[in-house]
């Protein structure tokens, strides 16, 4: 079975296991976003048990864009993320191209969120933190699809 994920993905493309592995990353940046999401509408506080400063950067001027929670764009990027990589693991892989470039897009964005939280803000959230590093993951998988494609 581990061989047929790794060797599967048709003539081109990166072998099948990094879009398995696009797709898990991808869950959990929407969960953890969904979470946000649902504690800023739900008006719930966020517990931040290894860091503090999750409220701080929740109620900043930077958690909302036109009035909508910056965690929803985060989950709305993340369900587009699994749904080009569950495209991709049923054959149609030109997606994954698409996948890349919104990874790309989402790790540029999610730079600027870390600058904001270091410099602007002075404070982090944990929860931000892990979609950072579920963004770049997603980035690196498919990066590392790249160097492992099939000519």
């Amino acid at each position: 079975m581990t061989e047929t994920l790794i060797e599967e993905s048709g003539p081109k493309g990166p072998p099948i296991l990094f879009y398995y592995a696009a797709v898990i990353f991808a869950v959990a940046g929407l969960a953890d976003s969904a979470y946000l999401t649902a504690k800023h509408f739900s008006g719930g506080e966020v517990p931040c048990s290894i860091i503090t400063g999750c409220e701080t950067v929740l109620t900043s001027a930077y958690a909302q864009i036109f009035g909508i929670p910056t965690a929803a764009f985060g989950a709305a990027a993340y369900f587009a993320a699994f749904s080009l990589a569950v495209f991709s693991i049923y054959g149609n892989t030109r997606l994954w191209n698409v996948f890349g470039l919104l990874t790309v897009l989402m790790a540029a964005f999610t730079v600027w969120l870390v600058y904001l939280q270091a410099w602007v803000i002075g404070a982090f959230c944990q929860f931000c933190l892990i979609s950072a590093a579920t963004t770049t993951l997603l980035l690196l998988t498919y990066l590392a699809s790249r160097l492992f494609s099939k000519k």
